[in-house]
């Protein structure tokens, strides 16, 4: 996959985007943890489909983020993305703070998408099962709470980049940027809205998700009529690399269905 750079509302916003492969648009908003540049599953994907991952606003090096104030003006500016890079209908699948995104981007223009992949996605609260304050967590308590297995080879490179010196300060900005529109992590709406995603939806959790938990999967199929849901056992919150291959056979079947 090749990185490119682009321009948005006439530069009010840039950022890089990773673009590979091809076949129908395939657009992959990240979580809140920053860009998964040149992640493995990402390459896995662009074998059937056109692959677009771009960098939010306010992570890794995406710029601007200061004219978004809430969560729709982030799905707004998604919108104008599509718009400007041309990408018609693309599949859009979102993971964490991204799976909220693209919840809420197909909630105010469902007719503009093919298919939605929600992954382990926040936006949505359930009393009797709270989703813990992650922002206040150290790097051994977030890698923990992240993984099935917080001592394997994820585990691994995982707290060593959120230890890493040189890294510390950008994933610091990705962390108070997901702050600006996730905290506090109660819902910000997308219950009111979500009854208006009609495309066919995956959802897709990790068993042993701890910072979001598999009970807010049922949530999300209750609320989404036309959807499914994927639990894979030996993950976490990030089931797209601990179980890598179980992940993109689960969404490259369903996309291609």
């Amino acid at each position: 996959m090749e990185e490119i750079r682009v321009a948005i509302r006439g530069g009010k916003f840039t950022t890089t985007m990773q673009r590979g492969g091809s076949g129908p648009p395939l657009v992959f908003l990240h979580g809140p943890g920053g860009p998964m540049s040149r992640a493995p599953f990402l390459e896995d994907l662009a074998r059937r489909f056109t692959v677009y991952a771009p960098a939010h606003p306010g992570f890794g090096p995406g710029q601007g983020v200061e004219h978004l104030d809430d969560v729709i003006d982030f799905a707004l500016y998604y919108l104008d993305f599509l718009d400007e890079l041309g990408i018609d209908k693309p599949h859009l699948v979102g993971h964490s703070f991204g799976g909220m995104l693209a919840a809420e981007i197909a909630a105010l223009a469902p007719k503009e998408l093919d298919r939605l992949v929600l992954i382990c996605p926040t936006g949505l609260w359930l009393d009797e099962v709270p989703i813990p304050d992650f922002f206040t967590f150290s790097p051994e308590q977030l890698v923990k709470s992240a993984l099935h297995d917080p001592q394997g080879p994820v585990g691994k490179m995982l707290l060593a980049q959120l230890q890493d010196p040189e890294r510390r300060l950008d994933t610091h900005r990705c962390f108070a940027s997901a702050g600006k529109f996730l905290w506090p992590i109660p819902d910000k709406g997308l219950k009111k809205r979500i009854h208006r995603l009609k495309m066919p939806t995956l959802v897709v959790w990790g068993a042993s998700d701890g910072l979001v938990p598999t009970a807010y999967a049922d949530a999300f199929h209750a609320a989404i009529p036309s959807s499914r849901v994927s639990i894979l056992n030996g993950a976490g919150h990030l089931p797209m690399l601990e179980q890598r291959e179980a992940f993109v056979n689960a969404v490259t079947a369903f996309l291609a269905n």
